[in-house]
């Protein structure tokens, strides 16, 4: 081993000498007992893979050094366990990885040296939809119409995890993949080759950051930087600050982990935590189950944090072997973490590290909370819903406000379902769903979902038929408890079925809305409203048709689907009058943190857990009879509108081309602040009138048989025509919300890609520009790529949000920033000159570059290149080109 740590490496257990550790307690660095125990992970994996060359003996001096360096915007490289993908996310990884192949053939090399190194699991969780609800067969139903529209992309995933090594796939049915991470594929500590260390993990989907919860240091990266990972680059990361959040008190009993959440997003969003570690300590923080912190952790990118952390303590000990476990792997797991000084006890503040900066909660000050109408940050106590919708109702246009003239705020239109009439107003509930990873992975709020439920439905209540209501748990184990506790039965009384495993309502899978309640909603122009227990409710997000989007726990989730309006004041209006005339207040129906506790304590059992995942690959009859191709380079089907081989690595030489100036660039979209990857990269159904559309109706496709964006990542002709198209884009150079622009050689508005071809048919690069965060939200590697695609050669924000301008970097796409104090207002910007971005021969991280203006102006912007690995990447053309050659050589 040619590893200059060498020395500190020993037996955990003399009786197994070939089963060893990098133990850090004998560095005798009293640095090391200071550090954050996050910190402590990346020093491990430091000192674990230190060859002297991509991993140096003066990173880990630099991380061990960590208290003065933090703020040095030092960069260091990090070699994660594993890496995660979801399908929307993997599809497009695979076929890179496919057409990367294809490329190291062309350039003279071996195509099979393309393989993932880096262990990667792919879990096909984004795919299903609510088409069918309330009807004990919409499970069936979903997941049949689910086979039928991606049969090509799942026999293309089929065909990946047999052809390449190291890549292991979840079969559709199975669960949400952080979920499936939480319960069934983290280790906590990795047993491989030879060692043990912590296990570590970064995703394709932002909410990786849920493992965090569990004490696994995990966060998302885009597709790009993660395909970089699997083939064994470590990540370039700047050392980050570590913000201690201590948690002291007890939750009031009528409190659940999602107010807790709720809470601490809006908290942490003031504090200013955007590309910073956070980790909790406290005595607090000994009152959460694993499934509380994971919900807490999994929140992390609504708050902006790399990641999330809650170090391993003897509940999470206890977790590994409440969820089936081995525990003889459990017990060698804690021996582990307590050589290497890794193991949490939150109740003795002795061992509280330093930090960056602390901040505190006392729990016991939370109260029910929601969060929106369009931003998870946005938190809004339950007992100020009714008025704070009112307010938003009238107030100017923006993440607050809907800006409908007073004289409507009390509009109603009446409509008819299913042979009865029904009333809409501004506020009318039209979706509920108890979805996403956040909460259906916790018993707690999933069982006082349940419990609440029995107690409505005994009380007499209901739910008004048309509001589209929609269970989909994290994985069988859910189902199971619900079932054998009792509580399912209620839940299907009020139109909570099971409609599907998987992430649906909270990534816009929500399906459709009865055809009556969308005629009547564009009728009356209302504000109707989603209530979802997920984790996202940007604008255009949900569905189309709910311009008001509220994250809730579970239980709240039902509330106000039995209210069937958001305009309720809980504590002095009943949720509803049962047939024998009685008013039933939410208060009398609100189960109490302690009758949960005891239902979970009886029902949520090792053994569920272990008959769940025991059987997980191989359950799904539909996955294991697909036929898949058995060759190690795919075959192209031109006729596949699914899966094409994409245009990014044509014309592909061995030999570097220099970077080159940007000249006279034209501004293709201007925008202002909190452009989210929702807004940039396609999602959601595809509208009929879209380019996407035109393309896919131009190869004989029928709208029904469109499907959705996501379902299409692997298509890059499709995402390309989507990239832009969200129907809430604000673009300055528009009066109004929508997927257009201007294109200024003609002076015709045209919907975004029709503009980009023009642009790039005569030749003319182009550039975006941006306010603040831009590129919030989701880790999305299409809210680069089409960009790329569409001939964007940089963009010049304000700020960026971390995984973004990763994308950006690895798809060769110049992130530019303005210098402090400097805007697009303050320099006089349009968005209507030319520009012209001066690239000098000889780059640095973080240097300032000169911009010209075709109006004679001039100014200087950073450009975001933040280490010298983002320059080699930029060189390169991108990450995947830089792989290419490396392997083709």
């Amino acid at each position: 081993m040619n590893n200059p740590f060498v020395q500190i490496v020993e037996p955990l257990d003399p009786k197994q000498p070939l089963k060893k550790f990098f133990n850090l307690s004998k560095l005798e660095d009293v640095r090391y007992a200071r550090l954050p125990f996050s910190i402590r992970i990346l020093l491990e994996a430091a000192i674990r893979n230190c060859d002297e060359f991509l991993v140096k003996k003066g990173d880990v001096e630099n991380i061990l050094n960590w208290k003065v360096m933090q703020h040095k915007n030092v960069e260091v490289p990090f070699k994660p366990a594993r890496v995660i993908l979801q399908d929307f996310t993997g599809v497009p990884a695979v076929v890179d990885f496919a057409a990367m192949r294809d490329a190291v053939k062309k350039l003279g090399g071996d195509p099979e040296k393309i393989n993932p190194i880096c262990p990667a699991d792919l879990v096909i969780d984004h795919s299903i939809q609510v088409d069918f609800n309330r009807h004990p067969d919409s499970l069936q139903k979903n997941q049949d119409l689910e086979f039928e529209r991606n049969k090509e992309r799942f026999e293309f995933l089929k065909w990946g995890s047999q052809a390449f090594k190291n890549l292991r796939i979840i079969p559709p049915g199975s669960g949400i993949i952080h979920q499936v991470n939480l319960e069934y594929l983290a280790r906590v500590v990795m047993d491989q080759d030879g060692y043990y260390y912590p296990d570590s993990v970064v995703g394709t989907d932002s909410h990786t950051t849920m493992i965090d919860g569990l004490g696994v240091l995990g966060w998302g990266v885009g597709g790009i930087e993660a395909e970089a990972v699997m083939l064994g680059q470590p990540i370039s990361m700047v050392l980050p600050e570590v913000v201690g959040y201590k948690l002291v008190g007890s939750p009031q009993p009528l409190v659940t982990s999602t107010d807790i959440v709720l809470t601490i997003t809006k908290h942490l969003r003031q504090v200013g935590v955007v590309g910073k570690f956070v980790e909790f300590f406290g005595p607090g923080v000994a009152q959460l189950s694993i499934a509380d912190r994971a919900t807490i952790a999994n929140m992390c990118p609504e708050y902006g944090a790399t990641a999330a952390f809650f170090p391993v303590d003897d509940i999470s000990i206890g977790y590994l072997i409440q969820t089936g476990r081995n525990k003889e792997k459990v017990m060698c797991t804690k021996r582990y973490l307590e050589a290497v000084g890794m193991l949490r006890d939150f109740k003795n503040s002795s061992q509280d590290p330093d930090f960056t900066q602390v901040v505190e909660l006392d729990l016991h000050t939370v109260v029910p909370c929601c969060s929106g109408p369009k931003r998870p940050q946005d938190k809004v106590a339950v007992s100020d819903m009714k008025n704070d919708f009112e307010t938003c109702l009238g107030a100017k246009q923006g993440f607050k406000g809907f800006q409908i003239s007073p004289d409507r705020h009390n509009s109603i239109v009446k409509f008819n379902f299913e042979g009865h009439d029904f009333e809409l107003t501004h506020g009318s509930v039209v979706i509920a769903a108890i979805t996403s990873c956040t909460n259906t992975s916790n018993p707690s709020v999933m069982l006082g979902a349940g419990l609440l439920a029995k107690k409505a439905v005994e009380a007499g209540l209901t739910v008004k038929p048309y509001i589209k209501t929609s269970l989909s748990p994290g994985s069988g184990v859910v189902t199971y408890y619900l079932r054998e506790s009792g509580v399912m039965r209620y839940l299907s009384q009020l139109g909570f079925d099971v409609v599907g495993y998987g992430c649906m309502t909270c990534i816009g899978n929500s399906g459709p809305l009865p055809e009556s309640v969308v005629e009547a909603i564009t009728q009356g122009d209302l504000v109707a409203v989603g209530v979802l227990s997920g984790n996202r409710n940007f604008e255009g997000r949900v569905h189309p048709n709910t311009r008001a989007n509220y994250l809730a726990s579970p239980p709240l989730v039902i509330a106000y689907a039995i209210a069937g309006t958001i305009r309720i004041d809980f504590e002095k209006e009943p949720l509803g009058i049962n047939s024998s005339g009685k008013k039933i207040f939410l208060k009398d129906i609100w189960p109490t943190r302690n009758e949960i506790q005891v239902v979970e304590r009886q029902f949520v059992i090792p053994g569920m857990f272990k008959e769940v995942y025991e059987k997980i690959e191989t359950v799904n009859k539909t996955w294991n009879a697909l036929d898949a191709p058995s060759d190690k380079l795919y075959t192209w089907s031109p006729k596949s509108t699914y899966i094409k081989s994409p245009p990014f690595f044509d014309g592909l030489t061995l030999a570097l081309q220099t970077p080159k100036t940007i000249e006279d660039a034209y501004v293709l979209l201007s925008f202002g602040d909190s452009v989210t990857t929702d807004h940039i990269s396609p999602a959601g159904n595809i509208a009929r009138n879209s380019p996407a559309a035109r393309y896919l109706t131009s190869r004989g496709l029928t709208p029904r048989e469109f499907n959705s964006y996501g379902s299409r990542r692997g298509n890059d002709a499709v995402m390309a025509r989507g990239t832009f198209a969200n129907i809430r884009l604000v673009n300055k150079f528009i009066d109004k919300q929508g997927p257009q622009t201007i294109h200024f050689p003609s002076g015709e508005i045209l919907d975004v890609f029709d503009a980009a071809e023009r642009y790039k048919q005569a030749g003319h690069p182009l550039i975006v520009l941006a306010g603040k965060e831009y590129g919030a939200g989701s880790s999305r590697d299409w809210a680069a790529k089409g960009p790329f695609l569409l001939g964007v050669k940089a963009v010049l924000a304000e700020s960026y949000e971390r995984i973004h301008r990763s994308n950006l970097v690895g798809m060769g796409v110049i992130p530019l920033q303005y210098l402090p104090g400097e805007d697009a207002g303050t320099l006089g910007l349009t968005g209507r000159e030319r520009y012209t971005i001066i690239i000098p021969e000889q780059l640095k991280p973080q240097m300032n570059v000169q911009i010209k203006l075709n109006t004679g102006k001039t100014f200087h912007a950073i450009m975001r290149f933040d280490t010298d690995v983002e320059l080699t990447y930029f060189h390169n053309g991108g990450i995947l080109n830089y792989m290419i050659r490396k392997m083709a050589s």
